[in-house]
């Protein structure tokens, strides 16, 4: 976890650290082929510059950076705020980077991020390129990975395996009677929560011997509640014998819920309709929605204590330094748009 310097752009490339700090620059001391060169490892190695080296003597910004793929997520939104009132508690302050569900953006929000020197990086487990993985792990610095339990983390993890999400969903369908199952999903989804909680729909739908896999994928997340309900005619066009469909959130479940009633479609007895997050529109309409409820205070506040551990702002801070792993309940609850 050690952060990479700008000495070891020179070792590497065999001058010295002035001439790297000018190549950055675009300083036209450098020869083009020097400043190349330079670039290429600096792209190898990960290297990010420190913009308030020499400035502050403690090296503590104050503030955590936190990358969230939407703004517009109240489950997600309540996790941000617990983590900023956890954090205030110590005197720290989150600085938050939007990434829209890109891997790119991603890519130059960390780079700009790890300039101004933050103290941890929490972010939302949406599948990250090979480089986001290489400048967080090497940025030196705690990083937590939250709202999934990815296979390969890169440090830290507080949250829950959204395939075993889609499995249960599965198994919930199964014993009451549901034999006929689709999953409505969203496109360019790669490496995405939604994305793995379709794979988990798929496996125990094949393990199940459900029938044929009925997988629609709408639009690019997030899916809104207009393309959710759009989508219904054509899923039941295309398999008019669903019993169930299994939404990728509540909000596309409300869609389908909607389309539903205004096409006559009986809600349960003719369809199930399940979504995903517990948002508070899935306990405000009618039939309300079975859905899997997260708790999303509490994924804030156990990542908020574990960055104060991990910083040495906890009276309980880690005196070695370990990556952890919080486990978060993924309960699934269910209301009207099923059978009991």
């Amino acid at each position: 976890m050690r952060r990479i310097k700008m000495e070891d752009v020179a070792r590497k490339v065999g001058v010295s650290a002035m001439t790297v700090s000018r190549a950055l620059k675009h300083d036209g001391v450098v020869s083009a082929a020097t400043r190349r060169r330079i670039l290429q490892v600096v792209e190898e190695l990960g290297y990010v510059p420190d913009q308030i080296a020499g400035s502050l003597s403690s090296q503590r910004s104050g503030f955590v950076a936190v990358l969230a793929p939407s703004l517009n997520n109240p489950p997600l939104a309540e996790s941000v705020h617990a983590l900023a009132e956890s954090l205030e508690e110590v005197g720290l302050q989150i600085l938050i980077g939007y990434t829209n569900y890109e891997t790119k953006r991603e890519e130059r929000l960390l780079t700009e991020l790890l300039q101004r020197r933050p103290e941890a990086i929490v972010v939302v487990s949406d599948g990250h390129s090979p480089r986001s993985r290489r400048l967080m792990r090497e940025a030196g610095i705690p990083v937590v990975q939250i709202w999934d339990r990815p296979a390969r983390p890169i440090d830290n993890v507080v949250g829950f395996s959204n395939e075993d999400v889609g499995s249960n969903i599965v198994r919930f369908l199964a014993e009451r009677g549901y034999r006929r199952l689709a999953y409505l999903g969203e496109t360019n989804d790669e490496g995405t929560r939604g994305a793995r909680r379709r794979l988990g729909f798929v496996r125990e739908v094949e393990r199940l011997n459900l029938g044929p896999v009925r997988v629609h994928d709408q639009a690019p997340p997030p899916i809104t509640m207009l393309q959710a309900r759009a989508a219904l005619p054509r899923m039941l066009q295309r398999w008019p014998d669903i019993d169930a469909i299994v939404c990728v959130s509540d909000p596309c479940a409300f869609g389908v819920l909607s389309e539903a009633q205004a096409m006559g479609v009986g809600v349960p007895s003719q369809l199930a309709i399940v979504g995903f997050g517990d948002f508070e529109i899935s306990r405000c309409c009618s039939p309300p929605l079975t859905t899997v409820a997260i708790d999303s205070g509490r994924i804030g506040h156990e990542t908020g204590q574990l960055l104060k551990d991990m910083l040495g702002r906890s009276p309980v801070a880690m005196s070695k330094r370990v990556s952890r792993r919080v486990a978060i309940d993924a309960i699934l609850t269910p209301r009207g748009t099923t059978r009991s």
